[in-house]
């Protein structure tokens, strides 16, 4: 089967896409048949391993300078990196690498690989027997950091159909895909919910009680009940949902329709959507602090827009070709934005949308995160690294 990146640009060839022989730390492993994790007796990482610089933890956000402090590598193919809120990061390795691997955010090394192998059988899931394959997209965590929650491009193994693709609709007949649940204590995949086709990105509501997962191919926001580990509503939702913002009371999401020009207002409780214009193909949103604003990155204008979600007013601001993922501070005084073509990240103030500092990062930066314990900035780049920068 030919293993290939749809959605979001092609990958650059210079990482192997094998997936029965893993490298970690040196050292070549062969992908075993149930989910299991591989600690690294050294690390992949270039780090420095001196420890983190206290950030002055008084002094807004928006005040720092972006400054690398390190460059991490090994056998990685960072589709996005994500912080857990208490000390770690994950990065979600697509089809190249079929795992997840988890760092520690003080230290910057590699804690854990976890492999994307499961049988699908040992989780009461008929019709596809012997060992399926996923490729980790985005995560999201629950409120205790205990459990990261990982959506799958694509599966692969006995029984199921061909990827996904750019354009497609719930006609295009695509198979639906599983959202993993990863235990970060055990680093093991210990549930699996079948969601829609070629599901994106995920969302945890505040109090941890449900799991939202956008669906790329079959247009619709899936509901997970976290804990009886099934969905419970289906939310139509209009072409290419993609980015995710829940509101702090847990009431309602904010869903980033990237084939329109507007987010989607999800009432959690009556499931009713609202549109608000944002501009043209809304891709990433974050919220204020006090959820009255949406940050979102317009990926065919080259923008992000700053929207009051209460009059519906839009200010935008040029930070790069293709604006991909965005982050924000968490005091909510500066925004971080991966621009795909550029090769950059742009930081911002988010009260009047100037651009800050905009610094050379790799060829095709994909991801982005906030890591709120060591003030740090995490990029994920398509080719295989992960540039950590001080923010101080």
């Amino acid at each position: 089967m030919t293993r290939r990146q749809t959605g979001a640009g092609t990958r650059p060839s210079a990482t192997a896409k094998g997936h029965r022989g893993v490298l970690i730390a040196g050292v070549a492993v062969l992908v075993g048949l149930t989910p299991t994790v591989l600690v690294a007796a050294g690390t992949t990482s270039t780090a420095d391993t001196a420890g983190p610089v206290a950030p002055h933890m008084d002094v807004p956000a928006a005040m720092g300078r972006l400054r690398l402090r390190t460059t991490i590598t090994g056998r990685i193919s960072p589709k996005s990196v994500v912080a857990s809120g208490s000390g770690l990061v994950t990065a979600q390795n697509m089809m190249y690498t079929h795992t997840v691997t988890v760092y520690d955010a003080r230290t910057m090394k590699l804690k854990a690989t976890i492999p994307d192998s499961v049988r699908l059988s040992r989780f009461g899931i008929g019709g596809h027997p012997g060992v399926s394959q996923g490729a980790p997209v985005e995560a999201a965590f629950s409120p205790d950091g205990r459990y990261a929650y990982v959506s799958n491009y694509a599966m692969y193994g006995s029984g199921f159909g061909p990827e996904g693709k750019d354009t497609c609709t719930p006609a295009s007949g695509m198979d639906r895909s599983f959202l993993y649940r990863m235990d970060l204590e055990t680093n093991r995949i210990d549930q699996v919910i079948r969601v829609g086709s070629v599901p994106k990105v995920v969302a945890t509501t505040p109090d941890g009680s449900r799991v939202l997962v956008s669906s790329w191919c079959s247009w619709d926001l899936y509901v997970v009940d976290a804990a009886k580990g099934r969905v419970s509503k289906v939310v139509p939702l209009g072409a290419y949902p993609r980015g995710i913002a829940v509101t702090p009371d847990g009431t309602a999401a904010w869903v980033a329709i990237m084939g329109s020009s507007h987010l989607l207002r999800v009432d959690l409780r009556t499931y009713r959507t609202r549109p608000v214009k944002v501009g043209a193909g809304p891709r990433a949103v974050v919220l204020s602090p006090d959820a009255r604003t949406a940050y979102v990155t317009l990926n065919a204008e080259g923008k992000v827009a700053k929207v009051n979600l209460r009059t519906g007013a839009v200010a935008k601001s040029s930070t790069g070709n293709a604006p991909r993922s965005l982050t924000r501070s968490t005091d909510g005084s500066a925004l971080y934005v991966v621009n795909y073509k550029s090769g950059t990240v742009a930081k911002l103030r988010s009260s009047n949308m100037r651009v800050l500092q905009t610094v050379k990062a790799c060829y095709r930066p994909i991801g982005i995160t906030y890591e709120p314990v060591t003030r740090r900035v995490w990029v994920a780049c398509y080719g295989g690294q992960i540039l950590v920068f001080d923010d101080a």
